[in-house]
């Protein structure tokens, strides 16, 4: 992750987590650039224009993030991981106001490593994408937030096991099966190249 002080973000964490109302707003400044970083790697992701742009990505995810108040933060990579999940929800959002005004367009591809998903609209993917994910988590929510963790917060490997308290070698066994879940979950509704 970033260059920030990985011992005062943790320390503000633990503030934050003990009740500080300030610390959210100084833990800002220090975990920004990474947080913009991570929405332009995730929104990089994505062939063509999108309208929500990394900065208006991040903002909505830490305003997300701050109404959080039952976390008890652990330390940058936890928070890290939640920031995915947060900025996952922003993006499904996006993508359900966009979808529920437009019909039809070019097909488009929502890649996840070797997962290519094509489908009418940029939006129906985030869609499809994130309603795989929550039948996936239904039955196996580690291999759901590894999804979420890797693909929309861009975390690394040794951060995911870190936010999960698993062994890295446990992260990537759990990636690989939640990719061929997925395969198969969007090929089954013919959302999947073949």
């Amino acid at each position: 992750m970033g260059d920030e002080p990985q011992h005062e973000v943790t320390q503000i964490l633990h503030e934050w987590s003990g009740g500080d109302p300030n610390a959210p707003e100084r833990l800002m400044p220090l975990v920004y650039d990474e947080m913009r970083r991570l929405a332009r790697s995730f929104l990089a992701r994505e062939r063509g224009v999108h309208t929500l742009q990394p900065t208006a990505l991040v903002n909505e995810a830490y305003l997300r993030l701050v109404d959080q108040t039952r976390v008890n933060w652990q330390n940058r990579a936890h928070f890290y991981g939640i920031a995915a999940s947060m900025m996952r929800r922003v993006l499904i959002d996006h993508a359900r106001a966009h979808a529920a005004g437009k019909r039809g367009g070019g097909a488009i591809r929502l890649s996840i490593d070797d997962v290519q998903v094509s489908l009418e609209e940029r939006a129906a993917s985030f869609v499809a994408l994130d309603e795989a994910l929550e039948r996936l988590a239904r039955f196996d929510e580690r291999k759901c937030k590894v999804v979420e963790m890797r693909f929309f917060g861009g975390l690394s490997d040794e951060e995911i096991a870190e936010v999960l308290g698993i062994t890295t070698r446990t992260v990537l066994r759990d990636w690989k099966k939640a990719r061929l879940w997925l395969y198969r979950e969007l090929s089954q509704s013919g959302r999947v190249d073949r």
